[in-house]
């Protein structure tokens, strides 16, 4: 096997290169970084007895990556004194790669411990640019369900924090269930575990909010809660998150980027769960002002039906038939009084007319003795020379009538006065 020259323009690229070839170009191409200053926390202190050499785990907070960083005790001891696992630092270093083993690593000679101001600087310039890309918008937050099927909850393992929300939640409703996720709340690998439970969680369906609950601490120690790909998690979860994180005075980015903030993991298990007396102190209070509302609407309805059964078309239905029946029953009865009066006094006038013609009939006048004399051809005679001797007549009577004739001897003259005439009325 030939070795290429990897300087030499005229070697193939599709040639393989040997494993020292490769190592030797990173190497060189590492080399040209020079001296940088590298930022991280730190993961692992390993002081080796009897020799000055200290090696350091130095982990990148926002992603699952560490290098290790080789420096002098006294550099530790004069730029860093008292450190320990966790803590953040800065390292002025130079990458170096080893070519035998592949790795690379940094060779620091100053070591600077960030001090809480500097770390409160970058949380609020981190707070800055995640509020600027609307992290925090208070728009997008959704409302926590009302009676969750199940809470994801990502706490410390066997922690006081996991204890008062699964106590103090199943006080309130005994049959919420738990999905409990344990990670590390503190330290190197905390994000990268609770980022892995989110993700977890979130893809579970029957998980209807998930709690991130951590006890009290120092800044530093609620430090993974701060973390930007921590908090870019949250805002992507499908899922509605709560921040339950430290005391009611401490407060994470991850407080502003979830659903709701809990001041304390206590504070969390109220708001996950409704209070079961309480609901049903409520479901009471309901129940009683619905009985007063429907009580209330019958008596009305009742009091609208009594009034209408009073009204007498209701109440008596056949009074109105009797007072017409009344009515009817008067205008006959003065009807009839009216008629009979007028009958009455019809007929008085008509014995009064009655009389009256009878006084001037001439029937009267024939029973009073009188007599009608008529010819033959029925005409009344009223004079004497109307008629001559022997001329037949006939006498009309009260009662009955005679036949008779003239006698001579008792004829005489007509007398010249104003004829009287008698009209015959048939005799009643």
């Amino acid at each position: 096997m030939t070795t290429p020259n990897p300087t030499s323009s005229s070697s193939s690229s599709d040639e393989p290169w040997p494993v020292r070839v490769v190592s030797q170009k990173i190497g060189a191409w590492i080399g040209k970084l020079g001296w940088i200053w590298v930022d991280g926390q730190v993961a692992q202190i390993t002081r080796r007895p009897g020799t000055n050499t200290v090696f350091l785990t130095l982990r990148d907070p926002s992603a699952d990556l560490s290098l290790t960083v080789t420096t002098n005790r006294d550099v530790v001891d004069l730029g860093a004194p008292g450190l320990n696992d966790g803590a953040r630092i800065v390292v002025h270093a130079k990458p170096e790669f080893y070519a035998a083993r592949g790795s690379l690593s940094l060779r620091a000679d100053e070591i600077r411990q960030v001090g809480l101001g500097e770390l409160l600087a970058r949380l609020e310039q981190l707070k800055k640019l995640l509020a600027a890309e609307g992290l925090f918008d208070r728009a997008r937050k959704r409302r926590l369900p009302f009676l969750p099927a199940k809470v994801g909850l990502i706490t410390g393992r066997a922690s006081a924090a996991e204890r008062d929300v699964l106590t103090n939640a199943r006080r309130r409703w005994p049959t919420v269930e738990f999905r409990v996720i344990n990670v590390a709340v503190q330290g190197t690998s905390a994000v990268p575990q609770i980022i892995d439970a989110l993700a977890v969680l979130d893809r579970d369906e029957t998980v209807d909010v998930i709690v991130l609950a951590r006890g009290g601490g120092s800044t530093e120690d609620l430090l993974p809660f701060s973390d930007e790909a921590l908090c870019r998690a949250v805002f992507a979860c499908r899922t509605p998150v709560v921040s339950a994180v430290g005391h009611e005075t401490d407060v994470p980015l991850v407080d502003f980027v979830a659903d709701v903030r809990a001041s304390t993991p206590t504070d969390a298990a109220k708001r996950i769960v409704p209070d079961l007396a309480d609901e049903f102190r409520l479901i009471g209070q309901a129940k009683q002002r619905l009985d007063r509302a429907l009580k209330g609407m019958l008596d009305r309805e009742q009091h609208r039906l009594d009034a209408i059964r009073s009204r007498p078309s209701i109440a008596r239905p056949l009074s109105l038939v009797d007072n017409r029946a009344t009515d009817v029953g008067q205008l006959r009865d003065r009807a009839a009084r009216n008629l009979s009066h007028r009958l009455d006094r019809a007929g008085t006038e008509l014995a009064h007319t009655l009389a009256r013609l009878r006084t001037l009939s001439p029937a009267a006048t024939l029973q009073r003795g009188y007599a009608i004399v008529q010819r033959a051809d029925g005409s009344v005679v009223r004079a004497a020379g109307e008629v001559s001797p022997g001329d037949p007549v006939r006498l009309r009577l009260a009662e009955g009538e005679l036949a008779a004739t003239v006698d001579p001897g008792t004829s005489a003259p007509p007398k010249k006065r104003p004829a009287k005439r008698a009209a015959a009325v048939p005799q009643e």
